[in-house]
């Protein structure tokens, strides 16, 4: 599983990964060239870090 978070949804991206998950996700931060084509999984804006168990 894979989030997409703006810098305003990142608790949230967080709290519902472990809460489907049940494992604590690690959260990357996505490259500059890759943010302006990625939006955040919860708005329109770009997304600002990666979400994932992986």
């Amino acid at each position: 599983m894979t989030k997409y978070s703006c810098e305003n949804h990142i608790d949230h991206a967080l709290d519902m990964f472990v809460a489907e998950q049940k494992v604590f996700p690690i959260m990357d931060k996505i490259d500059e060239d890759k943010k302006l084509s990625t939006k955040c999984s919860y708005c329109e804006q770009p997304a600002e870090y990666i979400v994932s168990s992986k």
